[in-house]
């Protein structure tokens, strides 16, 4: 009977980072959905409204401007905070802190669209870059594809179109 012993320490320490790999594991899916989901189109307004704000300050030459830096900082913190607000929305319990150590414990394993999402958002030069390719566009330099782009299906979908084939 004494090999049913309810834990050991060894026990107890994998069942606690399984718990902790579920937590993380959940938060990642919610930032997922937050940035490449159906909830993206605020992130999307967010990053529009810096970009139609700052566009003109930003210029196509190797050297980099203070003012750079306050908008970088500026654009963080809103869309830190966009993050952080959603996600104590869908899970109370989340803490910035516990998802920083957790990144920090699990940056050789990280792989995925995600984390190249985040990554980029704390990235200087693709931020820069992001203003300067927005530049272009607004001074007619490269044409603009966005409102160009349609999806559209091959086939109806129309309900006499399939009675029809019967």
């Amino acid at each position: 009977m004494d090999e049913l012993s309810l834990s050991s320490p060894e026990d107890e320490k994998r069942i606690s980072r399984s718990e902790e790999d579920r937590s993380f594991d959940e938060v990642i899916g919610h930032i997922e959905d937050l940035l490449l989901g159906t909830k993206l189109f605020y992130g999307k307004a967010l990053q529009h409204k810096f970009l139609e704000k700052y566009w003109d300050v930003f210029e196509p030459v190797e050297d980099n401007k203070l003012v750079y830096t306050d908008i970088f900082n500026e654009y963080n913190k809103a869309v830190e905070a966009y993050i952080v607000d959603y996600l104590k929305n869908v899970m109370p319990q989340f803490t910035v802190d516990t998802l920083l150590h957790q990144l920090n414990e699990k940056q050789t394993e990280l792989e995925g669209e995600v984390f190249e999402v985040l990554s980029t958002i704390t990235d200087f030069l693709a931020f820069k870059e992001m203003f300067l390719d927005y530049r272009a566009v607004k001074e007619g330099k490269v044409a603009d594809l966005s409102c160009g782009i349609s999806v559209t299906s091959l086939k109806s979908c129309n309900t006499e179109d399939s009675k029809d084939s019967r």
